[in-house]
């Protein structure tokens, strides 16, 4: 078997990827079984590339469903941890734009307002 194009992948359904999945666990578990009993060279190493196979579908498959995921919670009010910008816990508890406005304009105009009082 060749080494599966991952935007091939990428093209399939869901329901393809999983039926594909189940085939290369399938022939991974025969390649297994022929290693123990001493199979052909070259039965030996496919079985590092059907495991990179079942790790692409795999891969292609959780990001398929955290981009559906993405797209459900596109306008609503709170956010899924996981779906959350991971950054650092610093940047995460800081002040976002909106509030340090809030907190920095009224201290502007305090400022201004004290400046043009004690002008001479």
């Amino acid at each position: 078997m060749a080494r599966i194009k991952v935007y091939e992948l990428r093209q399939k359904t869901k329901a393809e990827l999983l039926n594909q999945l189940k085939d290369l666990k399938a022939e991974l578990a025969l390649l297994r079984v022929a290693k123990v009993t001493g199979g052909a060279p070259n039965k030996l190493s496919k079985i590092k590339v059907v495991r990179l196979s079942i790790a692409q579908v795999l891969t292609v498959i959780s990001q398929k469903q955290k981009a559906a995921l993405r797209d459900a919670y596109k306008n609503k009010k709170y956010l899924p941890l996981d779906l959350r910008p991971k950054k650092t816990r610093a940047i995460r508890r800081r002040l976002t734009k909106h509030q340090v406005m809030a907190f920095v304009l009224p201290l502007m105009e305090l400022l201004t307002v004290c400046y043009q009082k004690y002008v001479d």
